[in-house]
């Protein structure tokens, strides 16, 4: 991207920002790698900063003119705010399973997409995909070592996406070796 900053990249930064702090916790929770602490544990954050705040970030996107950020951070937005405010309720393993599934086939959807922006931004929804396909198939298998994969790859990409959104900010190297500049997302 070169030095121009895009109507939409304020938006785009805090979307991936929102991004990646949801999937580092849910990812986190997943993993199983703190005592005490599962996914469940992310709802409320899944709920409001996965879920409304991604939601807005998609509508102001939208409004900026940029359809493919609109659709990823609302796509995702209502992802966030069903599973959040889902969590708790009982529901077959399968039923769990095929919600992740075909919340899958947004990621796969937004991958495709993506391409043209970079490693980053393909690799955040790539990864995202990944982790929703392992955690459906594991939830549907009642393999818990699948949904801790899942659990690392969502991790994975929440830090990818975090990093986009600061190196932004901070202006750090992108992945795609040059600088982000000032308000300008690394991940577009």
């Amino acid at each position: 991207m070169d030095n121009d900053v895009s109507a939409g990249s304020s938006t785009s930064t805090l979307g991936h920002l929102a991004l990646g702090l949801t999937l580092l916790a849910f990812g986190v929770g997943s993993t199983g790698v703190i005592d005490n602490v599962g996914a469940a544990d992310a709802s409320a954050l899944a709920t409001w900063v996965g879920g409304v705040a991604l939601f807005v970030a998609g509508l102001f996107a939208f409004r900026a003119g940029d359809s493919r950020e609109g659709t990823a951070f609302a796509g995702l937005g209502a992802f966030w705010f069903t599973w959040g405010t889902g969590v708790g309720a009982q529901v077959s393993a399968e039923a769990a399973g095929l919600f992740l599934l075909l919340w899958a086939l947004l990621a796969l959807t937004l991958t495709a997409a993506a391409s043209g922006s970079g490693l980053l931004g393909q690799g955040v929804y790539g990864l995202l995909f990944l982790a929703l396909l392992l955690l459906g198939i594991g939830a549907f298998a009642d393999a818990s070592a699948l949904g801790k994969v899942g659990g690392w790859l969502a991790v994975v990409a929440g830090l990818a996406a975090w990093y986009g959104a600061t190196a932004s900010l901070a202006k750090w190297p992108s992945l795609t070796g040059r600088t982000a500049s000032r308000g300008a997302a690394a991940t577009s």
